[in-house]
């Protein structure tokens, strides 16, 4: 459970394409075994804390002649942004996929200063 100390909560959130591979023969259509790809999203206003971060996917593309494999998660959260990874394994071919994405946190006060 993630406590706010404050009244000044910010929800940030997006969609972001990750990858298109199908039209470029790229690794997450033609390969196999284990692959990723990660994209940094940077939020709109720095968050006091790192924020609780949720990602999801809002578009998956995938071949109907194997198995349908997909991972993603939110990393290296920070007050400024986050990574988000997908990945897949084993023989899935993946055209496309896009990830939605929503973040939590406390905000600055106004009269909120860093001095050292």
């Amino acid at each position: 459970m993630k406590r706010m100390r404050n009244h000044l909560i910010g929800v940030d959130h997006g969609d972001m394409v990750m990858f298109s591979d199908f039209e470029h023969d790229g690794v997450m259509w033609a390969g196999d075994g284990a692959r990723q790809v990660r994209a940094y999203v940077e939020f709109s206003e720095s968050f006091r804390a790192p924020p609780v971060v949720m990602a999801t996917l809002s578009m998956f593309d995938m071949s109907n002649g194997s198995n349908s494999r997909a991972d993603v998660q939110a990393e290296d959260v920070t007050s400024d942004g986050f990574a988000i990874v997908f990945r897949t394994w084993g023989d899935s071919k993946i055209a496309r996929v896009r990830v939605a994405w929503q973040a939590i946190g406390e905000l600055r006060q106004a009269d909120e200063w860093d001095l050292y």
